[in-house]
């Protein structure tokens, strides 16, 4: 649940000549869906969520990302976005594309996971080749498995718009958790 407001005043001046936003977000506690986690295998665990069995993450919540398809070794998330999104230059800002990519590549492990196995990103590289802007459009980040192995694994993601233009690209390390 989400309520944007407009008000007459600017947050930086006081004055009454720029309009000042506000949203609010709902969410509940992910403790009891980190439990859950650990009690059920990735794939399962995040076909629950999507089925609204298990709490949806506040991140996502916040950030209005939208898991389209997960299967085995594949996570596509998708935004559209939207002026709280950007950064003061007028453009999206980069730690939400990395964010969409970084969440799109560990879910992609997280399919592949055996109950009681976590994971944790180690490192992430995202290139970002294209500004994203409202005028983007909905943008789509899928996430692959390059190699896992027993203690870590490689995955990528890339963030495309519906006519496949590529905005960026990522490469991630994960820890496997045991």
């Amino acid at each position: 649940m989400e309520n944007i407001e407009k008000t007459g005043k600017s947050h930086a001046t006081g004055k009454s000549s720029v309009t000042e936003r506000s949203r609010t977000i709902h969410w509940e506690d992910p403790a009891a869906a980190a439990v859950k986690a650990k009690q059920m295998a990735g794939l399962d665990y995040l076909q629950a969520i999507g089925r609204g069995e298990i709490a949806y993450p506040p991140l996502l919540k916040s950030l209005e990302f939208k898991p389209e398809t997960l299967e085995a070794g594949k996570a596509l998330f998708s935004f559209q976005p939207q002026e709280w999104h950007y950064n003061s230059i007028g453009s999206v800002h980069g730690g939400v594309i990395s964010a969409i990519l970084d969440t799109a590549m560990g879910c992609a492990l997280h399919t592949l996971l055996p109950e009681g196995v976590g994971y944790t990103t180690l490192e992430l590289k995202v290139n970002f080749l294209k500004t994203v802007t409202i005028a983007s459009g909905r943008l789509t980040a899928l996430g692959k498995i390059i190699h896992q192995g027993g203690r870590t694994a490689l995955t990528e993601a890339q963030l495309t718009d519906e006519k496949g233009v590529l905005y960026a690209h990522a490469l991630s390390t994960c820890l496997i958790i045991k």
